[in-house]
């Protein structure tokens, strides 16, 4: 009997929503209403249902009424209950979203951001491709879901479509929709695993680290085995512990200039991926780096803005 309420149920969640006419992507703001709203009984309802009529059937046998009062009690508060699942979901309102960052082949997350209607909504669970999230709204309140996306390949990806759901209150009876965003997400290639450094210009590679001059780079504390001479004694007698003038200096920052027409060698994917690898690389060395594409070139510069800015100009490209 449960097994066949489930498969009735999941039957009816695959159906139902083709026969909308909410079949194709739509824009934001998206509004749940009581035409996309579906109700069915769980199998804790379907059951609850079935006691109910077996108290019904006892009470007028024996002609017992308080044990009818009961059983009316309790189909008033089961057929409550329905109407307060199907105002969980009713107004409710997609208004925007936001998405993350992610590498082909990684979950991207997907913050979307609800709005209330008039009335509160108690317990909204969140279903996309098995990942749910559970929220609640004050009436005209906003709040935030995040949901995890699966990526497979780099570019543009539809959204898939999201299923809002609630049992809310007593489980009696589970109220759905399923809502459509017309948006893609962009996802990044997936950097090579392994493979050889840019080439960079000129004498740009050679470090310089040690000057022996007169003029001090900067001070630092003692260690074991540097010479007495490099003692800043006058400024060491101003603090607890021994300073060290240290006559290094730092090492010269290259400039990563990647460029798609050196690697002509490489199929275009295969480009991408190395280029990906590259400036994972310089954003993890702190490199400055610039990006030269067909269609778009991107100036020097770093930091993570700038990483995700030449990623996403890889994840567009054809």
């Amino acid at each position: 009997m449960l097994a066949a309420l489930r498969r009735f149920q999941a039957g009816a969640e695959r159906r139902l929503p083709a026969l909308t006419r909410y079949k194709r992507p739509e824009s934001l703001p998206i509004s749940l209403h009581r035409r996309r709203i579906y109700i069915v009984p769980t199998a804790f309802g379907a059951g609850f249902t079935a006691l109910l009529f077996i108290m019904l059937i006892g009470a007028l046998n024996y002609a017992n009424n308080a044990a009818l009062l009961l059983t009316c009690l309790l189909g008033a508060a089961s057929s409550a209950s329905m109407l307060v699942a199907f105002r969980s979901l009713n107004g409710l309102r997609l208004i925007s979203i936001q998405q993350g960052h992610a590498i082909a082949g990684e979950p991207l997350a997907l913050r979307l951001v609800f709005e209330g209607g008039e009335r509160a909504h108690a317990s909204v669970h969140a279903d996309l491709d098995g990942h749910t999230e559970a929220f609640s709204l004050a009436p005209r309140e906003q709040t935030l879901v995040t949901l995890s996306v699966p990526t497979s390949q780099r570019g543009w990806q539809r959204l898939p479509r999201i299923k809002l759901w609630s049992n809310w209150p007593l489980g009696l009876f589970h109220a759905w929709s399923w809502i459509h965003p017309d948006q893609a997400v962009l996802v990044w290639p997936q950097p090579e695993t392994g493979g050889p450094p840019p080439v960079l210009p000129g004498e740009d590679g050679q470090r310089q680290r040690l000057h022996h001059g007169e003029d001090v780079a900067a001070l630092r504390d003692y260690r074991a085995g540097d010479p007495q001479r490099h003692i800043a004694w006058k400024v060491s007698a101003r603090h607890s512990n021994l300073l060290v003038k240290d006559f290094e200096q730092p090492e010269a920052r290259q400039e990563w200039r990647l460029d798609w027409r050196h690697l002509p060698q490489l199929s275009p994917e295969a480009r991408i991926s190395r280029l990906a690898r590259w400036l994972g690389e310089a954003d993890a060395l702190g490199r400055t780096s610039s990006l030269w594409l067909p269609d778009e070139e991107i100036p020097l510069g770093s930091g993570h803005n700038h990483y995700a800015r030449c990623m996403n100009a890889l994840a567009r490209m054809p």
